[in-house]
């Protein structure tokens, strides 16, 4: 067969893979897509019941949520960001999320565009100026400060880097690390059930509790994006309302839903490493423009000096304000913000956190966690700098910030907009921007929610991405035009909802992968370098190295011996001589748990009591696995054994020496 006879035989075969649907189907993990897309449906025709019988159900679901698990929500995410900081900080944090000689996929512009774009993209948009003036002009009643001062103004800038700082990107560390450890180390598929792996073994991950984690997963995902997209229709058509283009009504809402996840649809078609990619880095370029304008443009100084206090405020009120439940407060502050804010950023995880995973590839756990954590927040401290103190000095200075007494979350950037130049061009491009982000969100949460549904699969069918983007935007669509005035609330209970789940799959997730990876840190050796004048060993720099004697055959209990007294030696094999030089050490720490001295000092080694792998042994017949580090070791581990075994049958006393039954 000619190349180019093969060539066309593997596009037709990706084609039918990609567009047939019984193929597809085929792919699908059916215990996962059914039930998830059933749920998806009933919540959606249960939102549309309710608001054709005038019920209220969205509002009571929400202060049942916020009276009931508020404190669990705030409690939880605190918990992540000492998680983060741990396993970045600590020797975990060595650890590479892949092989151990493999190296980053993506640069890290590319990589940090993507990940931002997809984890923060409308959102950040809607709030740079509605939320700083809606904290200043309100606060929560129990804070003690005057409204609309300049001391509101300060605990304004605390609160809102609050919830767009460490505390939600920790959020997103918790899952994203956890997938791209578990994937490209460990080889297991790309899904949030292998998460658990260590906790609850194989047999049950891969059972029924496998698939409701994944379900609440892709049910969580597809609410989090339809929140998302919500808000940023709903700024699409402020946006059209303040340049007098267009009127807002529901059939424009639905036209700019279809329009947009047209887009993405096209976006998801192209893959990866071209759409996502591309419209990441354009949109992180437009975003920074519309910054710098308004930097430039604005009062410089304040926003410079903002910069630098905002850091030192948020740092400085972070251990306080991390636990703050306000449990004596009327006003509902707290379930209208931080606690909706928690559960929207655990209902976007699953979406974001996989993403993340899936573009962090050969990257260390302390890379990822840093990259990750504080590079965000340090650019939304930035953001929020620039266009929420501008704001806030607009209104304390001008007083023109609000309509009718209020924040217009809608238009409140517009209104900031209109008062430096070129207002056209600025709200032109922040529509743009708002598309934009409108498209990755949706193009990364239907390859996140493909992924789930066929089982961890990084690679899926084309059919099947489009599906997720329909699924997707007709709930948001839907939503949005159920809930009428009522729009945002019915959206972020929707959202908030599907995290309650979720966050207990969370904290569950954090104890499971210390358990593995404190394994890893447990069998990492230390290498050091020492310099001796005589001797053997493994010569850096002399002229040649001494061969090295075998090493002892291990046992299940090993013999060492704290001053070497302890330690037999051969006389008959006396060390041979070699050049001065300098040779590397391994150094394996073991827990002093496991290791017991006698009356001589000779201690002895438990192999029961060190710490072992709780997800040993397992192979799976993917791509992940033939891929990652735990290919590698098992392969050779297998060296070794037939290594062993050959050397056994040619030496039948070797297990009568001293040291035991390996070499």
């Amino acid at each position: 067969m000619s190349e180019g006879t093969q060539t066309g035989a593997r596009i037709e075969s990706q084609l039918r893979r990609d567009w047939s649907p019984p193929v597809v189907w085929r792919q699908l993990r059916k215990p996962v897509f059914v039930p998830a897309i059933l749920l998806i449906v009933a919540l959606t025709t249960f939102a549309i019941v309710y608001s054709q019988t005038g019920g209220d159900a969205f509002t009571v679901l929400n202060q049942a949520i916020t009276g009931g698990v508020g404190w669990w929500y705030i409690l939880a995410a605190s918990a992540f960001v000492i998680f983060a900081l741990y396993v970045g900080l600590s020797r975990i944090g060595s650890i590479r999320l892949g092989r151990d000689d493999e190296e980053p996929e993506f640069s890290t512009v590319s990589w940090f565009t993507m990940l931002f774009s997809a984890g923060m993209g409308i959102g950040l948009v809607f709030y740079s100026v509605a939320e700083p003036l809606s904290h200043m002009t309100t606060p929560p009643e129990r804070a003690g400060v005057e409204p609309a001062t300049a001391d509101a103004g300060r605990l304004a800038m605390d609160l809102t880097l609050y919830h767009w700082g460490l505390h939600a990107w920790a959020i997103y560390v918790v899952v994203g690390l956890g997938l791209a450890y578990m994937t490209f180390r460990r080889g297991r598929p790309l899904s949030i059930r292998w998460l658990l792996e260590p906790m609850l073994g194989r047999e049950r991950v891969e059972g029924w509790m496998g698939h409701t984690i994944d379900v609440v997963a892709i049910v969580g995902t597809v609410f989090g994006v339809a929140t998302s997209l919500g808000l940023g229709v709903q700024q699409i058509m402020a946006g059209f309302e303040f340049l007098g283009w267009l009127e807002a009504t529901p059939g424009l809402s639905i036209a700019l839903i279809a329009g947009v996840s047209g887009l993405a649809a096209l976006s998801v078609v192209s893959g990866l490493d071209r759409g996502l990619k591309w419209l990441s880095n354009i949109n992180m370029s437009l975003a920074a423009l519309l910054a710098i304008f308004v930097l430039a443009l604005g009062p410089t100084l304040v926003i410079l000096q903002s910069m630098v206090a905002n850091t030192g405020s948020y740092i400085a009120s972070l251990p306080g304000i991390g636990l703050e439940t306000w449990p004596l407060a009327t006003d509902g502050w707290a379930g209208a913000w931080t606690i909706f804010y928690w559960g929207w950023w655990m209902s976007w995880a699953p979406f974001v956190g996989m993403f993340i995973a899936r573009i962090s590839r050969g990257r260390t756990i302390r890379q990822f966690v840093f990259g990750v954590l504080l590079a965000p927040t340090i650019i939304g401290i930035l953001w929020f700098s620039i266009f929420g103190d501008s704001a806030i000095l607009r209104q304390l200075t001008e007083g023109d910030m609000l309509v009718d007494g209020e924040v217009d979350t809608n238009t409140s950037l517009f209104h900031l907009l209109e008062t430096y130049p070129l207002a056209a061009i600025t709200s032109v491009l922040a529509i743009v921007i708002i598309v934009f982000f409108f498209v990755t969100s949706a193009d990364s949460g239907a390859l996140v929610v493909d992924i789930l549904a066929t089982g961890g699969a990084t690679t899926t069918p084309r059919l099947t991405r489009l599906l997720w983007v329909a699924v997707a935007a007709g709930a948001a669509g839907v939503l949005l035009v159920v809930g009428g005035s009522e729009a945002l609330t019915a959206l972020q209970t929707a959202s908030i909802a599907t995290a309650v789940p979720f966050s207990i799959i969370m904290v569950l997730a954090c104890v499971s992968l210390l358990r593995a990876f404190h394994y890893e840190v447990a069998n990492t050796p230390r290498y050091m370098r020492a310099r001796i004048a005589s001797g053997g060993g493994l010569q850096l720099g002399g002229d040649a190295p001494a061969a090295p004697e075998p090493a002892p055959r291990r046992s299940w209990r090993r013999e060492i011996s704290t001053t070497f007294a302890g330690l037999s030696r051969r006389e008959e094999e006396p060390a041979p001589a070699a050049p001065s030089g300098e040779f590397l050490v391994a150094l394996h720490e073991v827990p002093s748990a496991a290791v017991d001295l006698d009356a001589d000092g000779v201690a002895t080694l438990d192999e029961e009591r060190v710490v072992q792998d709780p997800i040993a042994g397992e192979v799976f017949d993917t791509p992940e696995f033939a891929a990652s580090q735990a290919a590698v070791d098992l392969e050779q581990a297998e060296a070794e054994a037939r290594a062993d075994g050959a050397g056994d049958d040619a030496d039948p006393d070797a297990s009568q020496r001293p040291g035991g039954d390996r070499r």
